[in-house]
């Protein structure tokens, strides 16, 4: 108890500090699209890590502006096959250049607004300073902590996810500093698998008005596709299958020769997942003299409450508890780099920032909150390793 309370004291001193950072994270605007933009983000998240005697190296990315992997420097008895633990963010931001603009960075109330304060660089402040804390209170994890920050979540994490998953196989557990579930603040121990799909339909131009049974509809077929996909929604177990854009066709008075349709897919679960994927690859067509080319598939598998995600979601609300934290759990909709995680370790997502506005011109995290989460982190970094624990 007396290590926790050291924790919040030394956290609740330095929460200037952490706000300034906070503020100087969300002024070096960072789009995902944008790869030059990553430089000056990962330069102030480098030197804090430095600063805390961690060996840096970034890795460079070919069509996005690279990523940081960080570990401590100092070698122990038990490096270099000990255990780890891994700390995954990402600093890109769906936000273009130019935003702060009309969406200042603004500090007012124990509140901080601003482009990516929330999503999530009020996590990457709560990272530097649970390790920081720990470093000043002379307070030495059992399980090495490695940092890996990403530049292409936003996007997918196609050129990080590689990386991403090798760390994982190799470490214990995974805490990802992605914001926590608003309103409330909750932990994701869950989130839904993600999905595209692409669909294309080669039909048969025709004059409308001279020839209309010598061409073959490619918007006509996709009417029929579209329904079809629709009928795969269940929302009852939480699936969900969207044709969000359609496009086709040349000129009303033309039988439409082709078109397309992009579509977003999300489940609970793997066998859900299965479920779609099987029924979207069995789809034919309907319409005479058209042919169907799907591409596509789950890019990030469902996050599932496994029993090692839920031991070390156990751990996280008995910390919690510790520092007057009452912890609640949720399932989040949208997908992260923990989807990928939680297939090869344990994970827990949803450690980041406590506030709103995700992608919303609104967003804003609680400075108070991220004093507790970053104390919260801290202790859970402390945490014994997991296979020694359940006896693995």
């Amino acid at each position: 108890m007396e290590t926790d309370k050291k924790l919040l004291d030394y956290l609740r001193e330095h929460r200037r500090s952490m706000v300034d950072l906070l503020c100087r994270l969300a002024l070096a605007e960072s789009p995902s699209g944008e790869p030059a933009s990553q430089g000056p983000v990962l330069d102030i998240l480098s030197r804090a890590l430095v600063e805390l005697g961690y060996a840096v190296r970034r890795v460079p990315g070919s069509k996005t502006g690279g990523h940081l992997y960080a570990r401590p420097q100092k070698k122990r008895e038990r490096e270099p096959r000990g255990p780890v633990q891994l700390l995954l963010g990402h600093c890109d931001t769906v936000w273009p250049l130019g935003t702060l603009k009309e969406m200042p960075v603004e500090v007012d109330d124990g509140v901080v607004r601003g482009p990516g304060v929330y999503d999530m660089k009020g996590g990457l402040v709560q990272m530097v300073y649970a390790l920081r804390a720990l470093r000043a209170l002379d307070l030495e994890p059992s399980v090495v902590p490695v940092v890996f920050v990403n530049s292409d979540e936003e996007i997918g994490s196609r050129e990080s996810r590689r990386h991403i998953r090798r760390l994982a196989r190799v470490a214990d557990r995974v805490f990802v500093l992605e914001p926590s579930l608003e309103p409330g603040g909750k932990l994701k121990t869950a989130r839904k698998g993600a999905g595209g799909f692409s669909f294309t339909i080669e039909g048969k131009a025709a004059h409308a008005g001279l020839d209309p049974g010598g061409g073959a509809s490619a918007i006509l077929e996709l009417s029929h596709l579209i329904q079809a996909l629709h009928a795969l929604n269940d929302l009852p177990r939480g699936t969900t299958v969207n044709v969000g854009v359609v496009e086709g066709g040349l000129r009303p008075n033309v039988v439409a020769p082709e078109s397309r349709a992009l579509v977003d897919v999300r489940t609970p679960t793997g066998e859900e997942a299965r479920r779609v994927e099987e029924a979207i690859s069995s789809l034919e067509p309907v319409t005479p003299g058209v042919t169907l080319r799907v591409q596509g598939g789950f890019g990030r598998p469902p996050m599932e409450r496994t029993p090692r995600n839920r031991r070390l979601w156990e751990a996280a609300r008995k910390l919690g508890a510790r520092i007057g934290a009452k912890l609640e759990e949720g399932t989040a909709g949208g997908a992260s780099d923990g989807n990928a995680t939680s297939l090869f370790a344990a994970t827990l997502d949803g450690l980041g920032a406590v506030g709103g506005g995700a992608h919303a011109r609104h967003e804003f995290v609680y400075v108070d909150k991220m004093i507790e989460r970053s104390a919260l982190l801290a202790l859970l970094l402390m945490e014994p390793s997991l296979e020694k624990r359940s006896g693995a």
